[in-house]
């Protein structure tokens, strides 16, 4: 296509080094996700949100995980611009500096019994500061080689299991604490830990060369003045359906942050247990990732995002159910089945798909703005089950039939997106190089 933005034989690909970067930055990323999300199911709501009802504190450290989630398009419009601006690489240093940042401060609060108010206020602002995403899709995708893009990409996500590993596997021994110590200090110590974010960010700055595609377009003049305005005129159907698509997230979310205090409240379970099974499902995720989006880059990406979103549909219930029935082995095979199989043909193919349906020039705008708009609904999917949570032995069947209507509208928006995995990288954005196109004619 002729109004594409061509990209010189000359700008080198380093597709292996990309993949690397997105993946320490995705780990670094999903750890501060995941300990704050193991710290609002397991001891925020006392510390924060005290009350003589332990499930309105819960809801209350519920509310403050799905604040982030707020943050997240906002943090989208701004970095997607500047992204489509500056650079891909700079603007990846920059937000896993902040979310390092943000969440090294957090492990340093004082408690509502020290400053009152003050503490859920800060926590807040903390949470907020967290939302700034990361956004290492595009950067990796502009680095892949053509046919392999779906692959590489993946190890954005590969990421997200890895980091979700990390943090779990730090939370079982301070779990395991007294409960004095472990409201006193212990759940500060995985947050502590996120000065490593710090050091990822820098070692990112420092060692990743900014993608071809993005100097390409600088090169000739292309970069678009304004991203924001030009992807919502020629490509605001295709935000609309990343939106959609980023509403599937809410099966991880129901999974790891709602499950956690489900399991080990009304089912009865020990901490431990349930976060060895959620650590051993996703952490087997990480191999599972790249072999189903190895498999979209042959059969396409729109096959493996429905087959999720009505397997994932199924598997929820089996989930819960197995919940039910107290048997750690039955847990761990529907959690198997659930996450590591099924949400792995979401999860690791996402990142290039959402990139791919925009033109170079408008690339992390529509990604960021689309991705982080849907995951809002995936934020506050721990707060919303909480509220419809029946009593009961079936209680939980409200929150399986929120999670199959997510899907469901997930489904239905992949369906209506068109496929991209064999589309050349030039070529990717269709509507906005013929909306250029036509523009520059009149």
């Amino acid at each position: 296509m002729s109004t594409s933005t061509q990209q010189p034989s000359t700008l080198r690909k380093t597709p292996g080094k990309a993949a690397l970067a997105s993946f320490l930055g995705s780990t670094l990323e999903y750890y501060d996700f995941f300990i704050y999300g193991s710290a609002a199911a397991l001891v925020f709501g006392p510390l924060f949100f005290p009350s003589e009802d332990p499930a309105v504190g819960l809801i209350g450290a519920f509310a403050t995980f799905g604040v982030a989630y707020v943050a997240r398009p906002v943090g989208g419009l701004v970095m997607g611009h500047f992204g489509d601006k500056l650079g891909r690489k700079r603007i990846l240093f920059i937000t896993l500096g902040v979310m390092g940042l943000a969440s090294l401060g957090i492990g340093f609060l004082p408690s509502y019994s020290q400053i009152g108010v003050w503490a859920p206020i800060l926590l807040v602002l903390g949470r907020l500061a967290q939302g700034f995403s990361a956004g290492a899709s595009t950067l990796t995708l502009e680095h892949s080689p053509e046919g392999r893009r779906g692959f590489f990409t993946s190890f954005v996500m590969t990421g997200y299991a890895s980091g979700m590993v990390l943090a779990t596997l730090v939370f079982i021994p301070v779990a395991a604490l007294p409960t004095e110590a472990l409201m006193s200090w212990g759940w500060r110590i995985p947050f502590w830990l996120s000065i490593v974010v710090l050091a990822i960010a820098y070692w990112v700055r420092t060692h990743l060369d900014e993608t071809p595609v993005f100097e390409a377009a600088k090169d000739r003049q292309a970069v678009a003045p304004m991203p924001l305005r030009e992807v919502l005129r020629f490509q605001s159907a295709d935000v609309v359906r990343v939106v959609g698509m980023s509403i599937m997230s809410v099966m991880q979310t129901i999974f790891t942050v709602f499950g956690l205090s489900y399991a080990t409240g009304a089912a009865g379970f020990d901490k431990a247990s349930i976060l060895t099974v959620n650590a051993v499902a996703i952490g087997l995720s990480m191999f599972v990732m790249p072999l189903t989006a190895k498999l979209s880059d042959r059969v396409g990406r729109r096959p493996l995002l429905l087959t999720a979103a009505i397997g994932c549909s199924v598997t929820i219930f089996a989930y819960f159910g197995a919940l039910s029935t107290g048997n750690i082995l039955l847990v761990f095979a529907a959690a198997f089945v659930n996450m590591t199989l099924l949400y792995s043909c979401f999860n690791g193919i996402w990142p290039a798909y959402f990139a791919e349906l925009f033109a170079a020039p408008v690339r992390y705008s529509g990604m960021a703005l689309g991705n982080q708009l849907g995951l809002v609904v995936a934020g506050f999917a721990p707060l919303i089950a909480g509220l419809i949570l029946g009593k009961g032995h079936d209680g939980w069947l409200p929150v399986a039939g929120f999670a199959v209507l997510c899907m469901t509208i997930a489904g239905v928006a992949a369906f209506f997106s068109r496929e991209t995995a064999k589309t050349p990288i030039e070529d990717l954005g269709e509507p906005y190089w013929r909306g250029v196109s036509t523009r520059n004619r009149t």
